[in-house]
């Protein structure tokens, strides 16, 4: 960690989808080389908070700032531009449930799009990226793969491996593991927890509790969209303050993380 300024910082953030108030005046912070684990029930507002983040969703009020970059919202704001949210989110890589690979491109071909496409990169110097993303998560042999015939877990790899490529500034998951079968869950995880080893700032929704004691440096827990508890990560989950924060992770056996 570093004494510098946080690479996430989210303020008095709030959304609102017709009458239903989704975030109520979220507040946290990321540090540089920081793993942060958003926690809490379905409906609590995480997915809607991590795709605030990187502007998926737009938030009614607040402010959100990654690295140099702050944009803030209201109803005298003007909202982002396009060209805008597009060079924001190259930068904020994001990695949902469902993998989202282009079925009738190799694995080396879908790592290489968005460099190609987005970020102009020559061919060959973006085929060079994607085989050193490839490499990281442990699939550099299946590069010349189509899809169909990786496993869930492999084609959640070769998602981070997708979202690694545009060289972001920080890593969003989503659930990363909620779609795949649980033998092939301690893969991601542990791809994942190379990236914290690494330094990657991350934010990552998951219900791993086990995982995210073990990698994350926060907790932040939310329940009805607010932040209930917040704290280093291992202190909350083995001693939460707050009652919520108990009940949910009652539910859950913290068992040991897969090696």
């Amino acid at each position: 960690m570093t004494t510098s300024a946080p690479m996430i910082e989210v303020n008095a953030l709030r959304k609102s989808f017709g009458a239903l108030q989704v975030l109520k005046d979220i507040n946290f912070k990321v540090e540089t080389g920081g793993v942060v684990a958003l926690l809490g029930p379905s409906g609590s507002g995480k997915s809607t908070l991590l795709r605030c983040i990187n502007l998926l969703v737009v938030p009614d009020d607040g402010a959100i700032r990654v690295g140099t970059t702050t944009f803030a919202f209201g109803p005298t704001r003007k909202p982002p531009r396009t060209r805008e949210l597009a060079a924001f989110r190259s930068r904020t890589g994001m990695v949902f449930q469902n993998f989202n690979l282009f079925p009738h491109m190799s694995v080396l071909q879908n790592v290489m799009e968005a460099p190609v496409y987005v970020r102009k990169l020559p061919r060959k110097d973006a085929q060079d990226l994607a085989m050193a993303q490839l490499e990281k998560v442990g699939l550099s042999d299946r590069a010349h793969q189509m899809p169909e015939t990786l496993s869930g877990g492999q084609k959640q790899r070769v998602a981070i491996a997708r979202a690694l490529a545009m060289e972001p500034e920080v890593m969003l998951f989503d659930e990363a593991t909620s779609a795949l079968d649980p033998e092939l869950v301690s893969e991601v995880l542990l791809t994942i927890q190379q990236l914290a080893a690494d330094g990657m700032t991350m934010v990552i929704v998951t219900h791993e509790i086990a995982f995210a004691r073990e990698v994350a440096d926060r907790v932040v827990f939310m329940r009805d969209g607010v932040v209930v508890e917040e704290g280093p990560a291992r202190q909350t989950i083995d001693e939460p303050r707050m009652e919520a924060t108990r009940t949910f992770l009652s539910h859950f056996h913290k068992g040991q993380m897969p090696r």
